[in-house]
Order: C-alpha cells, then structure tokens, then sequence
C-alpha cells in the first residue's frame, strides 16, 4: 500500500450546526383550500397560508415567492402579521414562471428586453424584501436552459446569466443572493444544472453576497452525494440555504424528509453540523401533489430532521467513526452509524 499521508488534507474543526429555524414552502398549504377556507368571500393570500402553517408545531418560519405572494399585501404588513402569528420570513424566492414571456428564459433570454425585464423584476423582489425586514433571495432559474442541440449560444448564454446577477447582487449588497440549482425542469436541460457549474458561475460572478441553496431532491438527481455537495459549497462559497424533501433521484419528487434517503440525510446533518451551518431547514415537500394533510406532513418532516439531529448529536465527536471515515472503512462507520440510528 503506498504512503498516501500527505495527500490527506486536514478534516476541519467541527463547528456544530446552530439552526434551530425550521422554515416550509407556503404553497404546500393550498391542499384543500375551499373546505378549509371556506366561507371566506375573498382570494386566499399568504397570510391565510402563514396562518395555517403556523399551527404545525415546532415551525418558526416561511418564504414568500416573489411576486405572486406579494399580491394583495404591502411590504409593511409582512413582518407585522408573521409576528403576530409567532413566524419570522426566512427569506424570498424568485419566481419568473407569472409572466409568459420568461418561457424562453429569463436571464438567458434572447430578447435583451425581456432579459431586461427580468433582472428589473428581480431587483424589485430585493426592494420589496428590504422593506419586509428580509436578508435572503433565492433565485431558482429553472426556465434558464435549453431543450434542444443547436438551440443555444451556450458562451452568450452563461455570459448573459453571470451579467445579470452580478447586476443583482450589485443592487443591495447587504442582502444574500442564493442560487437553487436543478438539473432540469421546465427546460429539458438547465444552465445550472449541478453543485460544480453553479460555484463555476459565482466564480465568475465575484460578488460576497452570493451562495448556494442545496435541495436535496435536487441533488439526488443531479446524481450528486448530499454531504459532498455541502461540503463542497461551503468550501469554494456559502451555503445560504437547505431544502430538505425526499426522492427516488429521477425528478423533483418532494416527499416527505427522510421518507427514502434516511441515512443520506443523516450524513447531510452530519456535514452541516460539521461546517457550521446557520441557515433556515426549509421543507420544499410537496403535500398538495397528492392531497396529503400539510399540517400532519411538515410535522413529520420536523419530527423526523429532530430525530435525524439526535443521531448526529451521537455521532459527534466519535472517534472511531472519524478513524473508520479516515480510513474509508466502509464497514465500520456503517456499524456506528446503524448503531446510533436504530439503537444496536
């Protein structure tokens, strides 16, 4: 066996994960609507959603989508009537798919004012978040891409895209841009399709205001290792941002935390614990696909990350486990691990 010791870099010293806010995606809270709501002689709005969530027990906080939420409410009334209710905003959330014209692209559009349009639209969700009290925009670009060969000017393509959000973390450097990649959906193929193309992109951009928002769904079928792809963003960027969800690893499933990849999950605590994560648990589980009860489901999925947490709080500072993952003994760090989780 060949000496491999200074190829070996030094693990980094653990941190601890010390985000106890447990945030969810307020849309997931539409299941049902008109029997829950009913009586109600208007549209329901996002804060009938917040109210709603707001009895799931252990949930603290919520994202808006930009700007269909916004509708119907001013900046003013947010932080007001989340306090009232005991939530706090997480953050925003980019949404391009209200106005047709982005099918084509928003940032990679190849009308430059419809790309235009695009970036003023998102530099009014950063206003209207700086008038709520919020620090974070996610921006989720899955109408970025292409769909077929020969339809895309690919270099002009990631230089418009790079353009435009260096133009947007430009805007109100104090609030944190977040890049949500996925490797397809609406568009067959996206422009940010994985871990490494995104921290390519934010290379370029070189602004400190941006980073990455991982979902785990996401991630699995980008046919990425959850754990590695957070260690890798916190590495060359910030990792702003955890969607927890569930899935097979062939589209964007959304079920419940824990539901198929319990011990990838696991490891995915693990890391977070390890680099120091202090972001939001955001749950993007999608209830509504099939008409589960979102209060009972997003108490689930809190029931199972508190549960996830607990093994990771056994794993901590376990010698052998750093010792078998050291040495990449397989073996043994699924003893520990198995151990920690069911109790053997």
């Amino acid at each position: 066996m060949g000496h491999t010791d200074g190829l070996i870099s030094k693990p980094r010293k653990w941190q601890k994960m010390t985000s106890t806010v447990y945030a969810t995606r307020l849309n997931s809270f539409k299941v049902n609507e008109k029997q829950y709501w009913a009586g109600l002689n208007r549209k329901v709005n996002a804060i009938d959603l917040v109210a709603r969530a707001a009895t799931v027990p252990g949930l603290n906080a919520v994202d808006f989508n930009y700007p269909d939420h916004l509708e119907g409410l001013t900046e003013a009334e947010i932080p007001q009537k989340l306090g009232e209710l005991g939530i706090r905003l997480n953050g925003y959330a980019m949404r391009y798919y209200t106005d047709p014209g982005f099918k084509l692209g928003a940032f990679t559009h190849p009308d430059k004012t419809v790309r235009r349009a695009a970036i003023d639209l998102t530099k009014r969700g950063l206003d209207s978040l700086a008038t709520a009290g919020g620090n974070l925009m996610t921006l989720w670009m899955g109408q970025d891409g292409f769909d077929y060969s020969f339809q895309m000017d690919y270099a002009r393509a990631w230089d418009d895209t790079i353009n435009a959000i260096r133009e947007v973390a430009d805007h109100n450097p104090a609030i944190d841009i977040s890049i949500e990649y996925k490797p397809n959906e609406p568009r067959s193929y996206s422009l940010m399709p994985d871990a490494a193309t995104t921290l390519l992109a934010i290379r370029d951009v070189e602004r400190p205001n941006l980073g990455v928002t991982l979902d785990f769904a996401h991630v699995l079928y980008a046919d990425e290792m959850p754990a590695y792809a957070a260690m890798l963003i916190a590495r060359h960027s910030r990792l702003l941002g955890v969607h927890l969800n569930d899935g097979y690893g062939k589209r964007d499933d959304g079920l419940m935390v824990g539901s198929v990849h319990p011990i990838q999950t696991i490891e995915l605590l693990y890391a977070l614990d390890k680099i120091g994560y202090e972001g939001a648990i955001y749950f993007d589980t999608f209830p509504d696909t099939t008409g589960l009860d979102p209060v009972k489901e997003c108490s689930v999925n809190i029931q199972a990350v508190n549960a996830m947490r607990a093994v990771v709080e056994r794993l901590r500072n376990n010698e052998t486990l750093a010792s078998a993952i050291f040495l990449q003994d397989a073996v043994t760090s699924q003893r520990i691990v198995q151990a920690a989780m069911f109790g053997l």
